[in-house]
């Protein structure tokens, strides 16, 4: 009897040692938890040696400089390897401040992948339906129709808020907020451009209305949210969200400048609202991001694959616009998704090629035409030229508002 119970209580022990082993485990594997050899495997992939930096991207770049005016940092990274990264030119020219390395800049559109990113998490843990009206959020929002599904693929038929709020926003030192647009909206009721799902139209107040129901749905602000669920997961100790509602001046060095030094572009009370713009972050913060995204740490690999299917009619058989993601889809099932940026003097390109895994990254504070240069950089990486034949000079698509 003894041996009997000894044998029970030991199986039962050894049962529980099991159990608390396999928790532990599944915690540690859980991809959203950070572990220190996380942060030693982000440090090891920003390594970079300039000694060592790709010559052809080096040459590319310094004519890129040289002949089109490219202001900024740059970065090409392959296979989780930088192999070329630059800073070159001006943060401020006014104070004749120099650019570094991990400058931060404002994100422009860019922001509009990390927004439809917070969205599709919340879907993922069903506080939000992709069919979910606007109206659920805010009952006050006059339009019928428009839905979180086409709010992420610019379907809405929204009229753009940054032109209709300029001659109704009297108190132009006041900044506005997500909450502030949504109010005005209400009041004024805008005509729309199309009615809903009817066409793509390109334009910030899809994802200013996403960032107001991020809001809404977590009662947190949107750099709340992102700092704990987005940035932090990532990685990126480099990222902020940064609202003139917040910070009467944005605590970063980098200036924007509209299309030549003279002008520095001070920021006003359209950089209030975020979700459509509004993160700040560092060519290195970038490449965690592609990471985060690839290791499944933000999503889950189903919602990557729904926020990269094109949700539009193709332009050209390959440029599209999925869920916050910019997309060509070229043959054999090649995929590259990315996004531009044009803001208040700054200009981007943030390209993943998923195939190929190589993420091209060109950060500017100087809104000249340097980025519809770059055919013979993405011939050089066996990349698909991703603007030829797409996007007019100044990034966008034909007939849309932004970038």
């Amino acid at each position: 009897m003894i041996y009997r119970n000894f044998f029970v209580v030991a199986s039962m022990v050894t049962f529980l040692f099991a159990a608390c082993t396999n928790a532990n485990n599944k915690k540690i594997a859980d991809p959203k938890v950070r572990t220190v050899n996380d942060d030693k495997a982000d440090s090891l992939m920003l390594v970079y040696n300039p000694e060592k930096g790709d010559k052809f991207i080096a040459n590319f770049v310094d004519n890129l400089h040289k002949k089109f005016g490219f202001n900024g940092n740059m970065l090409v990274a392959k296979d989780g390897k930088i192999i070329y990264q630059k800073a070159i030119g001006w943060a401020d020219y006014l104070h004749r401040d120099s650019l570094k390395i991990d400058s931060e800049f404002e994100l422009a559109s860019v922001t509009k992948t990390f927004t439809g990113v917070a969205i599709m998490q919340l879907i993922e843990q069903k506080k939000l339906s992709l069919d979910d009206n606007v109206k659920k959020f805010f009952p006050d929002f006059p339009y019928d129709g428009i839905t979180v599904r086409l709010l992420l693929s610019h379907r809405s038929g929204m009229m753009n808020y940054v032109y209709f709020t300029d001659g109704i926003w009297k108190e132009k030192k006041k900044p506005m907020s997500n909450m502030d647009v949504m109010r005005l909206i209400a009041e004024y009721k805008p005509a729309r451009y199309a009615a809903p799902d009817t066409r793509f139209h390109y334009n910030n107040s899809n994802f200013m209305v996403l960032g107001a129901i991020i809001e809404k749905i977590t009662g947190k602000p949107y750099s709340d949210y992102m700092m704990t669920n987005v940035f932090k997961p990532a990685g990126m100790k480099h990222t902020h969200v940064y609202s003139t509602t917040v910070y009467p001046k944005i605590p970063v060095d980098v200036v924007g400048h509209d299309r030549t030094w003279r002008y520095s572009v001070v920021q006003n009370f359209l950089d209030g609202p975020v979700g459509d713009k509004g993160i700040y972050s560092t060519i290195h913060d970038l490449v965690l991001y592609d990471n985060a995204l690839r290791k499944g740490r933000l999503l889950k690999q189903a919602s990557l694959d729904s926020a990269y299917v094109g949700r539009n009619k193709a332009i050209n058989g390959h440029f599209n616009y999925g869920y916050g993601w910019r997309i060509f889809d070229g043959e054999n099932g090649r995929k590259v998704v990315y996004h531009t940026g044009w803001w208040h003097g700054f200009r981007h390109i943030y390209v993943r090629d998923l195939d190929k895994n190589i993420v091209v990254v060109f950060l500017g504070n100087l809104t000249n035409g340097s980025l519809v240069h770059l055919d013979d950089l993405f011939k050089y990486l066996k990349m698909p030229v991703i603007r030829k034949g797409a996007y007019s000079g100044n990034g966008s698509l034909p007939g849309s508002d932004e970038d």
